[in-house]
């Protein structure tokens, strides 16, 4: 077995634990940071909106070995009838340049004179597409009562299929998600296109999925908490989440390399820059599902939840049971240790014990008494005056 199938496996069993909902605080203060500075570059650079979305002129073609993105910006705005700087992405085949609408003569004069740097054969080559504000806006607005839509049928399915509790901290994630993947649109400039739309919409999805995920298994785990009084809310909480954190990392990861392929090789190596907007979204995305689904819902769900007063109770209890357990095992290894102390140290062996029978001894062994018998003393024997013992003289 793997070394991290084995952490997954004492990780579900409860044998390790890491404290996700206990250090809610350090979650919410990263979070906080990065929600600061995604709504201040919001505030102060703003999103950077693709013709699609303020509308504009679009002209594609063909490039030459040697040519870089700044003699493609520099071959429309020598046109003279560009007055803002041009937006230039290449494409597979070529170039892609963005301008302000333009009128049909400035179309034609933008044409004329990148054929006549680029070298091509013809003005046609240069082909130019105008794309209307309205559109743009309507795209906006349809985006926008999709996410509504998307939503209310979350708020709906989360309130019926767990509480109205998980909907709520699923929402704040999700939130939370949205918030920091436009900010960091913002933040790199990158421009916002309908392929951004779309990517948006959809991380929205697997944020809510791997949260529903982990609210599954937390459920579970804090059905029977009111009966066994085992452990507060937040400790279930944070067993679910540890035992699905496994799982969790290994689909985050399974989901960004590919979405890490598409923006780092694709759009950073090969450079096509249509792949970019797509790409950037969905890592982004992905990466704050990921991270929200495990230090941001579960946190706010076990905060909303602990706020209840029978799991303040229940807090509580479980609190006072630790804290018994905790005197009677200090109590416990306080008397394990008293005990070699009271039985004190070896006694000196005695000569004689009191009330024993004169030719006994006692002697100390450990930390008992054993009597040594010695047995009856020998009288001295009598002798004559010659020494013999009869005392008689020897004839």
């Amino acid at each position: 077995m793997s070394r991290l199938g084995t952490i997954g496996g004492r990780l579900h069993r409860g044998e390790i634990s890491l404290n996700f909902v206990g250090r809610q605080k350090l979650w919410y203060s990263i979070s906080g940071l990065i929600l600061v500075i995604s709504v201040v570059s919001l505030l102060t650079l703003g999103l950077n909106f693709g013709v699609e979305f303020k509308g504009g002129t679009v002209f594609q073609f063909p490039t030459k070995p040697g040519t870089t993105t700044s003699d493609a910006r520099a071959a429309v705005a020598d046109s003279g009838v560009v007055k803002e700087d041009p937006i230039v992405q290449k494409t597979g085949a070529g170039w892609r340049v963005q301008t302000e609408s333009l009128t049909s003569a400035q179309v034609t004069k933008v044409q004329e004179t990148v054929q006549h740097r680029f070298g091509l054969p013809k003005p046609d080559d240069v082909s130019p597409q105008s794309v209307g504000a309205s559109w743009g806006k309507d795209i906006s607005q349809k985006a926008l009562q999709g996410l509504v839509i998307f939503l209310v049928a979350i708020i709906i399915y989360l309130s019926i299929a767990f509480e109205w509790r998980m909907a709520v901290a699923a929402l704040i994630a999700l939130a939370h998600d949205i918030l920091i993947t436009i900010g960091v649109y913002s933040l790199v400039q990158f421009e916002v296109t309908p392929s951004s739309v779309v990517g948006l919409l959809t991380i929205l999805g697997y944020s809510l999925y791997d949260t529903v995920v982990v609210f599954d298994k937390v459920r579970e785990n804090t059905r029977p908490l009111l009966t066994t009084k085992s452990m507060t809310y937040s400790q279930a909480a944070n067993l679910g989440l540890n035992q699905t954190l496994v799982r969790s990392i290994n689909t985050s990861v399974i989901a960004l390399l590919p979405v890490a392929g598409l923006l780092f090789i694709g759009a950073g190596v090969m450079g096509a820059g249509t792949l970019k907007d797509l790409a950037l979204v969905l890592f982004v995305g992905m990466l704050a599902g990921a991270y929200s689904s495990i230090c941001i819902a579960t946190p706010i769900l076990a905060d909303l939840q602990e706020r209840q007063a029978k799991y303040r109770d229940l807090a509580k209890r479980v609190k006072s049971k630790a804290g018994s357990a905790k005197r009677q095992s200090r109590a416990a290894n306080a008397e394990a240790t008293a005990k070699p102390a009271a039985d004190g140290p070896e006694s000196e062996p005695q000569d004689t014990v009191p009330g024993e029978e004169e030719g006994d001894a006692a002697t100390s062994v450990g930390a008992g008494i054993r009597l040594v018998q010695q047995g009856p003393r020998q009288q001295p024997r009598r002798t004559g005056s010659k020494g013999h013992p009869s005392g008689k003289k020897k004839r």
